[in-house]
């Protein structure tokens, strides 16, 4: 399949892909609402504003309000006469401050990067210490106490597999609760935020695809075991009773964040971190 751009400068329409970044504290999520302010709908506005034209973008991942994005992948149809560069810096001229394009190219056809995902990775954020962090209150959730990471790390060994995930959340359509988690690991270091102190925790967790509320779920209930609230062996338990009614602390949305989106080799040319 030719993905060249000559087909720009006669002004046809073409299929784009984007990737997204974005603070999710000020937006309603990522998915158009009717009165609130969202990711999807401050793009479709830079897009009316820059091609004149009313432009439907699909999402990767319909992140919850004030959840952010570092990687998500959206597609739109549009017609541009002009290089690829000038779409990138004509998007990020209009968009608000709290959005930004990464990157931007075209897209075979009927590429759609929910459908097409083989893989997301979500990162949650910790904050272990009694005083508040000013430059991490709106990425990082705040525990005031500190906690067993090899504890946790430990409980989450069990996720790793397909298994049904129904205790820890609900599918967004469908019936379908069992989900395939490749990564569960905890670390006391982000590679992309070197001034942390031993206070900071992440959890990095990669799955073909997540419930609603999933990661969330999961992290309140790590919390818990490395508070010594629950065992281990409980969190264990937890996943197999497949109930709901088990999960008592749900993560805040604002320490959650979407690192990235992957795709077979090729889907999207030039996207870094596709899969192999």
């Amino acid at each position: 399949m030719s993905l060249g751009t000559d087909r720009l400068a006669a002004g046809v329409e073409g299929r784009f892909w984007a990737q997204v970044e974005y603070d999710g504290t000020d937006f309603a999520g990522f998915q158009l609402q009717a009165e609130d302010r969202t990711v999807q709908g401050e793009i479709e506005r830079a897009l009316r504003e820059i091609t004149g034209v009313e432009t439907r973008v699909t999402g990767a991942g319909r992140t919850d309000s004030g959840v952010h994005a570092r990687g998500q992948i959206i597609a739109f149809d549009a017609e541009w006469r002009h290089e690829l560069a000038d779409l990138h810096r004509a998007l990020n001229a209009v968009l608000a401050a709290d959005v930004a394009i990464v990157q931007v190219g075209l897209a075979p056809e009927r590429f759609h990067p929910r459908f097409d995902a083989v893989g997301r990775t979500y990162r949650y954020t910790l904050l272990t210490q009694p005083w508040r962090s000013p430059l991490d209150r709106r990425t990082a959730w705040q525990v005031p106490y500190q906690l067993d990471i090899d504890r946790m790390a430990q409980a989450s060994r069990c996720l790793v597999g397909a298994h049904d995930f129904s205790t820890f959340g609900r599918p967004p359509q469908g019936e379908n609760t069992v989900r395939t988690v490749s990564q569960a690991e905890w670390r006391r270091s982000d590679p992309d935020r070197r001034e942390w102190s031993p206070n900071h925790m992440a959890f990095d967790i990669t799955a073909n695809a997540f419930l609603y509320h999933m990661v969330r779920s999961l992290v309140g209930s790590l919390v818990q075991v490395g508070s010594g609230q629950l065992s281990v062996d409980q969190f264990g338990a937890m996943l197999l009773a497949r109930d709901s009614s088990l999960v008592k602390q749900l993560a805040p949305a604002h320490g959650l964040c979407l690192m990235r989106v992957d795709y077979v080799k090729g889907r999207i040319p030039g996207q870094e971190g596709v899969m192999q």
